[in-house]
């Protein structure tokens, strides 16, 4: 009898080790990743607004995906390239993976790419020469740029939710 129950002390040790390593893993992927429920659509739904204002025009009749080329000036440019890149392609992968870290890295650089936005829109109302009016901004521009103050808003809820 002392046989028995001294083979099955080791076999509930190595159940107990492998269930303590199993609740670890799961923790540390609980940690790790984060659960997006209703914000999740209206962050989905945001970057396809922004993909529509890619459409549009921004500039002088130029639509944003040009804008993105260098077609439409220097501050559009730069705004096309950070609301793509955090809005859309950082926006896309935080989606699929679901990981924490990306909800701040979409947060940040939302803000970021908002600011570029609001230089852009900025740009076209403004000119070189004083007195001057710009062209104005597209309708494209405008609703990039609101789309991308919705997102970063999204985002950095998001990511301040786990704190």
């Amino acid at each position: 009898m002392s046989d028995e129950s001294g083979s099955k002390r080791p076999e509930n040790g190595d159940d107990l080790d492998r269930l303590v390593a199993d609740v670890d893993a799961t923790l540390g992927r609980t940690v790790r990743t984060v659960e997006f429920g209703r914000r999740g659509f209206t962050i989905a739904v945001f970057v396809f607004v922004l993909l529509v204002g890619f459409v549009l025009p921004w500039v002088d009749g130029h639509p944003g995906w040009r804008a993105l080329l260098g077609e439409a000036g220097a501050i559009p440019q730069l705004f096309a390239a950070t609301s793509s890149g955090f809005g859309v392609l950082a926006s896309a992968i935080a989606l699929a993976t679901r990981r924490w870290w990306l909800t701040w890295v979409c947060a940040v650089g939302g803000w970021f790419a908002f600011v570029d936005g609001i230089l852009a829109v900025w740009s076209q109302q403004s000119s070189g020469v004083s007195g001057v009016a710009g062209a104005g901004p597209g309708i494209g521009l405008v609703i990039a740029a609101v789309a991308m103050a919705v997102l970063a808003f999204q985002w950095m809820k998001l990511a301040w939710s786990r704190h």
